[in-house]
């Protein structure tokens, strides 16, 4: 049986970090755009709908050719609420107008120099695997287990992590989480209150395009980056 696999972007209009960070151009498009059409490229995507309480980022996702078929409530919009709350009403929402959500995308606007490829390796591992969610992830540029440390008493350094590795090369791999996509099982977000709460898998997005924009800084970086090489193939983390 197909699944219905539904594309959601995730876009409030409060951010401390970059105030009107969803709607900031990059190479002069926004960012929520960007995701937009990242979302309408997936060919096995059957809509891209938009979760926001913002009327402009509402207006703009509209024109760029995404869904908005609700507005999120205020209380699920703020810096303190979990996104994984807003998930489960964006689920709930869908479904309740009559339409089928199988198989759940999210897509941060904050991920702007992914490529579709990257999400349809994510979708290929969840609908091929029993994960419950698969995340997207990047090779970590520190490694706790060889050169990282910590702080003890009186400001003596020691080893975040005791073991007995002497090249990085030796340790394991440690990966930082991305917010280039993440693909879960609907009715899993519906039971669970988070991620580790069920089976999870893993597709490592090379570094250049795994970039999440938060701060002033960070949108410097990807302005830099967005014309340039953008690494190889994502692969599935075994």
């Amino acid at each position: 049986m197909t699944s219905s696999i539904v594309a959601f972007i995730f876009a409030r209009g409060g951010s401390k970090g970059l105030p009107g960070k969803n709607l900031r151009p990059l190479a002069g498009k926004p960012l929520i755009v960007r995701a937009i059409e990242t979302g309408l490229a997936l060919t096995r995507v059957s809509r891209v709908v938009v979760s926001t309480d913002d009327a402009e980022i509402a207006a703009v996702a509209q024109r760029a050719g995404a869904d908005v078929p609700f507005l999120r409530p205020a209380e699920l919009a703020t810096d303190a609420a979990p996104e994984w709350l807003a998930w489960q009403h964006a689920i709930r929402e869908v479904r309740g107008r009559g339409e089928a959500v199988d198989v759940f995308v999210s897509l941060p606007p904050t991920s702007p120099l992914r490529i579709p490829a990257d999400i349809d390796c994510a979708i290929d591992l969840k609908l091929n695997s029993d994960a419950d969610i698969v995340i997207t992830v990047r090779e970590a540029e520190r490694n706790p287990y060889f050169n990282m440390v910590r702080a003890g008493a009186g400001g003596a350094m020691a080893l975040a992590v005791e073991a007995s590795f002497h090249r990085r090369q030796d340790a394991p791999p440690i990966y930082d989480v991305t917010t280039v996509a993440y693909v879960a099982q609907a009715d899993f977000i519906l039971s669970a209150m988070r991620i580790f709460d069920g089976k999870v898998r893993a597709v490592e997005v090379p570094r250049e395009r795994a970039i999440d924009i938060d701060t002033e800084y960070d949108m410097r970086i990807a302005e830099a980056t967005v014309s340039g090489p953008l690494g190889g193939p994502a692969r599935v983390v075994d």
